[in-house]
């Protein structure tokens, strides 16, 4: 098909059409969504914990978290408890079980169907581009992106970035489209943490109150975390 970007081993799509078009035809599907989806995942499966991603952040979660006896993250604006703030979860204990609602990389992990699915962020990078590539050469990386007031994506600065670490870290022949978020990568990681903190997202954290999260997502490959999805839950592998 005209988009599959068949023929490259490291193909590289934004959102939900990116998972459509590129998952059944992938070894491995990489959800890269580094504010904060992807960065949070990373933090609590390092430390033990078993994040099921859920995509609505509304009653209905409350209600999936307790039919997997997990604790369900709240708001990041309430400030207490677990969130979709990576510092939130610097002590998450091992062994819990953590429902994590987000409309943006929890939708594209439970959209991948049978395909080996991970997330990736700066953070773990290289650990999780070994771990695909031990699926097979056939990688799909999909930067998830922000969505807008009207819900039309927002491609964002930090996962293309994002993209573009995790694929400088893999073997093979490059799409167009893979090449293009290396380059972006490659062209920020000198100043990397301050381009993270002036880009839209990260101003747009850091104006309410939470540039910690900012600084710890855009630490480059400190984790040896490969979150990987397992029946419905991102362990670490």
């Amino acid at each position: 098909m005209t988009f599959d970007q068949s023929g490259f081993d490291v193909r590289c799509e934004w959102g939900e059409y990116g998972v459509r078009h590129l998952a059944h035809g992938a070894d491995a599907v990489i959800i890269v969504d580094v504010l904060s989806f992807s960065t949070c995942v990373d933090i609590g499966a390092s430390r033990g914990a078993v994040v099921f991603p859920y995509r609505w952040k509304d009653e209905s979660a409350a209600a999936f978290a307790a039919s997997v006896n997990a604790e369900l993250a709240g708001a990041r604006r309430d400030g207490d408890g677990y969130s979709l703030s990576p510092a939130s979860l610097i002590n998450i204990s091992t062994g819990t079980r953590l429902a994590l609602p987000s409309p943006n990389g929890s939708a594209l992990s439970l959209a991948t169907g049978t395909t080996p699915t991970l997330t990736a962020c700066l953070r773990n990078c290289r650990a999780v581009a070994t771990a695909a590539m031990r699926y097979g050469p056939r990688i799909a990386v999909i930067p998830a992106g922000e969505r807008w007031d009207d819900g039309s994506l927002r491609p964002a600065f930090e996962d293309w970035v994002g993209a573009g670490a995790f694929i400088s870290h893999l073997k093979g022949s490059l799409a167009p489209e893979a090449g293009a978020a290396l380059s972006a990568y490659l062209n920020v990681k000198p100043d990397l943490k301050q381009m993270l903190k002036q880009c839209g997202s990260g101003r747009e954290l850091i104006e309410r109150g939470f540039e910690q999260d900012v600084e710890i997502a855009s630490e480059l490959d400190v984790s040896e975390c490969a979150p990987t999805l397992v029946d419905g839950a991102y362990v670490a592998k």
